[in-house]
């Protein structure tokens, strides 16, 4: 059955001014599950003049009493875990046991958020000069625009709203137009956790949405995931209408293997960070990069456990990968594949076209790896966003360093050493800002910042931990003669 998603505004769920909607589709199946509004600048302005109506009073409700509120999702959230993820399954496709973890991080976030009242704490000294001291504070600024892709629709909207709400702001978030129900439910617990009527507000849409987001005069910052392409349109139109922006754009990670590293357990996260998702993640590993005499070690386990990947459902016990999140998606995906062919790439594994018995309509591609890409051809430079991996060879850690820095990507890397020595310097060197030392997926949990170097983030603030505060308060600084 085909569900009629609406928008949430001023506490409750109303339909959209837009005529146009776009099919949410279970990706394992191809079979419609919702119908999503791609809102217009009438329905962004309306959640925004909700949000602008609420603030005042939630900036004067007491810290303690907002992170409450948190305290009580988060119980919500933790009651219904499980259905949650079996519902993000379904409309995103990646196995249940990568749902629940999902699920666990936006959990984390919510859980950090809680501690708001330390958060915001400012600085005092007294006696700056004689007879005056100073203090600073952090305050709310407003109304907040949050825009958020469909790869992991529970977590990364959890990167946000919820520091956002928790230090006084109210927040319109317009979700992806892709995968939109799961985040639904969580709106539904987060008013039975108490939150307040405007508080937060839901829009769906595609591109007007966004642009009427970043041009909308009463909201005060951005935040956002997408593309790296999107980000910095993001950043740059947002920015150019005075908003503070932190926009996540996307990656070509690198994982360097060294021939002292434990070889099963490089394998075993290489495999995880690159396959784990269908590679639909900004954190998934594109690149390995095999020194000396890791690359023929980590290059034989790799081929031999990607060919014995089961695609399926993901509801299903025996699935090792879910489909991708759309047809759109899986032909662009198998499109650099063969692109990367016919750029003279070596394809040791092909996974286009993969038959799924009893599932025709899924959206399927299996695990590829090309081995020693090209520094300057597509399938060697773009995020392919898709599992899809490059096997390369270095002759020394050095070597392995500058083909990393090759690339306008700079999202996360790691190295896979037994050597304290090495990873010091790798660490010293990497320039990129997640670092993984025998870590295949260079996660921050929620009290450490979130966000890349280069051409993966634009702006200054990332997302979670204290940057999180940071970017949704501002510092006035009192100074007092009494």
């Amino acid at each position: 059955m085909s569900m009629k998603i609406r928008n949430y505004v001023g506490g409750g769920w109303r339909d959209s001014s837009a005529t146009e909607t776009l099919s949410v589709t279970n990706p394992a199946t191809g079979a419609e599950i919702g119908r999503v509004p791609l809102s217009t600048s009438r329905d962004v302005d309306a959640a925004v003049q909700a949000a602008r109506a609420a603030y005042p009073a939630w900036r004067s409700t007491p810290a303690p009493q907002r992170a409450r509120v948190l305290f009580r999702l988060k119980a919500l959230l933790e009651e219904h875990k499980e259905e949650l993820a079996r519902q993000l399954t379904t409309e995103h496709g990646k196995v249940v046991a990568e749902t629940r973890g999902e699920v666990q991080r936006g959990i984390e976030n919510v859980e950090h958020a809680c501690g708001i009242p330390t958060l915001m704490m400012g600085d005092t000294l007294e006696e700056i000069a004689p007879g005056i001291d100073s203090a600073s504070w952090r305050q709310p600024l407003g109304v907040f625009g949050i825009i958020t892709p469909y790869n992991f629709p529970v977590m990364i909207p959890l990167w946000f709203w919820p520091y956002a709400v928790a230090t006084g702001n109210t927040v319109v978030l317009k979700p992806s137009e892709q995968d939109p129900l799961t985040h639904q439910r969580i709106i539904d617990l987060a008013e039975e956790a108490g939150l307040p009527a405007g508080v937060l507000n839901v829009v769906h849409g595609g591109q007007e949405t966004v642009e009427s987001l970043c041009d909308h005069p009463d909201v005060v910052g951005i935040s956002f995931v997408g593309s790296s392409r999107v980000a910095e349109i993001v950043y740059r139109r947002a920015a150019a209408s005075g908003k503070r922006v932190q926009s996540l754009g996307g990656a070509k990670n690198h994982m360097i293997v060294l021939p002292d590293a434990d070889m099963d357990l490089a394998h075993e996260a290489c495999h995880a960070s690159i396959f784990g998702s269908s590679g639909q993640r900004c954190l998934a590993g594109s690149v390995i990069v095999g020194v000396g005499d890791a690359h023929g070690a980590i290059r034989e386990r790799m081929l031999d456990s990607a060919a014995s990947i089961r695609l399926g459902d993901g509801l299903a016990a025996d699935t090792d990968m879910g489909p991708v999140i759309s047809a759109e998606h899986r032909d662009r995906v198998n499109a650099y594949i063969t692109q990367g062919v016919a750029d003279g790439a070596k394809l040791s594994l092909d996974g286009r076209g993969p038959k799924v018995a009893g599932f025709d309509g899924g959206y399927w591609v299996g695990p590829t790896i090309f081995e020693d890409v090209a520094p300057d051809i597509s399938i060697g430079t773009e995020e392919i966003f898709g599992p899809v991996a490059t096997i390369n060879r270095a002759d020394d850690v050095d070597g392995a360093i500058r083909m990393m820095h090759g690339s306008r990507y700079g999202n996360a890397c790691s190295i896979f050493t037994t050597s304290g020595k090495a990873a010091r310097e790798f660490r010293y060197q990497a320039g990129i800002s997640m670092i993984g030392v025998n870590i295949g997926v260079a996660a921050p949990m929620a009290f450490f910042p979130f966000g890349g170097s280069k051409q993966s983030f634009f702006g200054d603030l990332k997302a979670q931990g204290k940057d999180g505060v940071s970017f949704f308060t501002d510092q006035r600084v009192v100074i007092s003669r009494w």
